[in-house]
């Protein structure tokens, strides 16, 4: 039987054959790899929920108070009582508390009598059908706007420590996934006699454990994420049974308890498996364990595809077990050859026949990770200006810039492989780095050979001693019986000399493979590979919490639409203090009409009182963060007291732009406010 020795190099040529001719193998592997940038490693399609339109409108001013606010999102998300917030001018809520489902993703609050005229701020905060919470404000006035006194949170729901505390965890339960399960498909379907190798054994375990934490840190972290944000509430038991409650919750428990069945099926594969002798008994355990493994295995990923991304949007019914298909070609590619790569490091040796049998594996896992991408992909993307006008879209870019370089690598591997096959002469290339190794071996067993023969010294009888005595030594006898019997001490100085004796050999071995020019190459470009790996499932996680483009450019539809329904010009009121005596005041900007191209901008400066405010210097800037434009300066014109002006002003492109102003109240006293609104 073939085998190949533990060298850090042979995984990468073994990974990369298809089984097929060479140059029709290179052409399907470019092409399976570059279809599967779409998707790459675990990248389940994303799709985030984003507020779609309200009543009353974003900005709107009504003659009388509203009854009730609603608010209508781009799929179903989970409000409780509380989700919706409404505030007066004053700061203070006005709303009952009591949120409804009206049908249509569209939920509602409603609102006490008696309201006063001014600006009101509604606030939500909602978790998606994704998993991943949402939250934002708008204001609207009754009769005229006014100042207002609401002070909103910096931080946005789902971020600050705890949002990258959740994250990281996520990061980490993709990585034990991965492992466990493809790690027992790599031992179970590929290398049966890997199942006593200590070193597979604890990477298997180890994405056991890395799972299994990490969905407890997940479950506890949830309530902050998508709450208060503060890592205390992580431990509030109320809060965690309404986490319970929740569609992830119950997604995140029932995890933890396929985790225990797997538990129990990696027991029995590092155990009774590993001791079977009989070949029936081993194959009637295989056929079970790969049963009740694959049951397992697809209920661990279903955890995933039923409770965030593939459960909502368009053809949910086809992208759940799409997406539980993606994850288990996932984790069969990348968990197999972390097997893999382990075995070749530390096992005492590794059979060619695995090894091709993980390349057929790997091979049907790029084609399904290929089809299953695409469709996800279209699904989530759309269209082509989502795909590079979009953050969601520019990510799945780079996702494809690092695949090509993976390809690249695995293009010098391949060399690096044929090389040591030429070396090896017509062998099969599992074996080729094998037979090197030998070959060096072999000339160094030869070299020692030649250094013990010498020639026999005379023998030289001592004076006083007695021809027998002679005899008997060139016998091999101890005529005197000065010899005894082994001790325990001869014992144990004999094991300790074989131990010796082992370590030598092994290191002289290592010496061999580490002195081959080829197999460092090859060591160095599997080094590269793992890091871009690394890399692309860090993406790839970044990516799974990205809005994507084709919700993202829905919501600016409907935003612009709303834009364009609103009748007359663009009015904020934003008030403002430099922190000086007299530094206190209102300033009202008016943007007419408030679309893209050129508009008319005037700006009324006042004091609380409501008398004009004669500033010495006002400036004003628009920057659209979503596509990175700006900030695009406005320096007005001083018209009469409190008044500035200024026209031409040129709005590129719709979007929810910040208008940010700078008021400069005396020669050493000034500020900066920052307003967002939808122009366009």
């Amino acid at each position: 039987m073939q085998t190949i020795a533990p060298r850090r190099g042979a995984r990468s040529g073994a990974a990369a054959r298809l089984g097929i001719t060479p140059g029709v193998g290179r052409l399907l592997l470019v092409v399976a790899v570059f279809l599967g940038a779409l998707l790459a490693t675990a990248a389940p399609a994303s799709a985030h929920a984003a507020l779609t339109g309200s009543d009353p409108k974003q900005g709107a001013v009504v003659d009388q108070a509203p009854a009730s606010v609603s608010l209508t999102f781009s799929e179903k998300v989970a409000m409780s009582d509380g989700s919706v917030r409404v505030l007066d001018p004053a700061g203070k809520r006005v709303d009952t508390g009591k949120t409804s489902d009206l049908g249509s993703n569209t939920y509602g609050v409603r609102l006490h009598k008696g309201l006063p005229d001014g600006t009101f701020t509604v606030a939500y905060q909602v978790v998606s059908a994704d998993s991943h919470p949402i939250s934002g404000a708008y204001t609207f006035s009754v009769g005229a706007p006014s100042d207002t006194k609401v002070a909103l949170p910096d931080q946005e729901v789902g971020g600050g420590f705890v949002g990258g505390l959740y994250d990281f965890t996520r990061y980490l339960s993709y990585a034990g996934f991965i492992l466990v399960v493809g790690g027992a498909a790599f031992v179970l379907g590929c290398w049966p006699r890997g199942a006593g190798a200590r070193p597979v054994q604890r990477l298997v375990v180890s994405g056991w454990v890395t799972l299994t934490a990490s969905t407890l840190v997940m479950l506890l972290l949830r309530a902050p994420y998508t709450g208060s944000g503060k890592i205390a509430d992580a431990f509030d038991m109320a809060k965690l049974g309404e986490v319970l409650q929740t569609k992830t919750g119950a997604a995140l428990v029932s995890r933890l308890l396929l985790l225990a069945a797997a538990a129990l099926f990696i027991a029995v594969l590092f155990g009774a498996y590993e001791k079977r002798t009989d070949p029936k008994e081993r194959k009637d355990l295989t056929f079970g364990l790969a049963i009740g493994g694959g049951v397992v295995a697809v209920g661990l990923g279903a955890t995933w595809a039923m409770a965030e991304h593939a459960s909502t949007g368009i053809q949910a019914g086809i992208a759940m077990p799409v997406d539980v298909v993606h994850l288990l070609a996932v984790a069969a590619w990348l968990g197999g050859l972390a097997a893999l790569v382990v075995a070749l490091y530390f096992a005492p040796s590794v059979e060619a026949g695995a090894v091709r049998r993980f390349s057929r594996v790997a091979f049907c896992s790029v084609v399904a990770l290929a089809a299953t991408g695409l469709y996800q992909s279209w699904r989530q993307v759309g269209s082509w200006s989502a795909l590079t006008g979009t953050w969601y879209g520019q990510l799945l870019l780079i996702k494809v810039g690092l695949v090509a370089v993976l390809v690249g690598i695995a293009w010098i591997s391949r060399r690096w492989t044929a090389r040591i096959v030429g070396q090896a002469g017509d062998m099969a290339p599992e074996a080729a780095a094998a037979a090197v190794v030998e070959k060096h071996a072999e000339k160094s067993a030869a070299k020692r050979t030649t250094a013990k023969r010498v020639e026999k010294k005379p023998v030289t009888v001592p004076a006083g001693s007695t021809g027998a005595d002679s005899k008997d030594s060139k016998a091999g006898k101890d005529p005197k019986g000065l010899k005894d019997s082994k001790g325990p001490k001869d014992s144990k100085r004999t094991a300790q000399l074989a131990r010796q004796q082992a370590a030598m050999t092994t290191a002289r071995e290592k010496r061999i493979r580490d002195a081959d020019p080829n197999r460092s190459g090859l060591r160095r470009s599997v080094l590269a590979e793992a890091g871009v790996a690394v890399v692309l499932l860090a993406v790839t996680t970044v990516l799974t919490s990205t809005e994507p483009g084709r919700t993202e450019e829905e919501a600016a539809a409907s935003k612009t639409a709303a834009a364009a329904q609103r009748t007359g010009p663009l009015t904020l009121k934003i008030p403002f203090d430099t922190g000086s005596k007299d530094g206190k005041g209102t300033l009202q900007l008016d943007l007419d009409p408030g679309r893209t191209g050129s508009n008319e901008m005037h700006i009324f400066v006042k004091r609380p009182n409501g008398s004009a405010f004669d500033i010495p210097e006002v400036k004003v800037s628009f920057t659209l963060k979503s596509k990175d434009v700006g900030p695009l300066p406005v320096v007005p014109d001083h018209i009469a007291t409190g008044h500035w002006s200024s026209s031409g002003v040129q709005i590129p492109m719709a979007g929810d732009w910040k208008v940010a102003v700078t008021v400069r109240t005396s020669d050493i006293d000034q500020v900066t406010v920052n307003k967002n609104a939808q122009i366009g």
